[in-house]
């Protein structure tokens, strides 16, 4: 079977990252906050870490935006040095 060519990389979609990763932490906050007051019932039945669970992907989150901004500000900075 001949080998099909190969074609070029479409370019880098833009997105607003800070916002994506902004609500997918407010996300796990939320369920933290929703599964804290059923933290007994749910260690009563074998479930007991899932609070956590959620607090640490909040914490992840906000590792994931401190990430996105100084990654957006490299962005806008490279960008203003190619201009000048």
């Amino acid at each position: 079977m001949p080998k099909t060519p190969l074609h070029p990389a479409p370019p880098a979609m833009e997105a607003n990252d800070v916002a994506i990763v902004g609500g997918g932490t407010v996300l796990w906050f939320l369920g933290f906050l929703v599964l804290l007051p059923f933290q007994h019932t749910l260690s009563a039945h074998g479930h007991g870490q899932w609070p956590w669970i959620c607090l640490s992907g909040g914490l992840l989150g906000l590792i994931g935006l401190w990430y996105c901004r100084a990654r957006r500000a490299a962005i806008r900075r490279d960008r203003a040095a190619q201009q000048a």
